[in-house]
């Protein structure tokens, strides 16, 4: 009995466990990963119209982009620094 236990059950049992360790981990970075990626871009419909950044010449989608008010009218930037050296010039 005592054989038994030691060389087939508990190898057993050590290898269930190392291997639902492992499986979480992996599992956890893997979800990690996908929700990164999900953040880094927002949402963009596709079509539509896109308006020119006047510093650097970017077409950009009004739905990100960067606005700023200039007479009146609304200028649409690609990033926040085209918009800070739009209004530094």
């Amino acid at each position: 009995m005592r054989f038994l236990l030691l060389e087939i059950v508990l190898p057993i049992l050590l290898f269930t466990l190392l291997r639902a360790v492992i499986r979480s981990i992996f599992q956890s970075v893997k979800g990690s990963n996908l929700q990164t990626t999900a953040r880094q871009s927002p949402p963009v419909q596709a079509g539509g119209e896109l308006k020119k950044d006047p510093v650097c010449g970017t077409y950009v989608s009004p739905a990100v982009a960067v606005t700023s008010a200039v007479n009146g009218q609304l200028v649409y930037f690609c990033s926040q620094e085209c918009r800070d050296k739009f209004r530094a010039a």
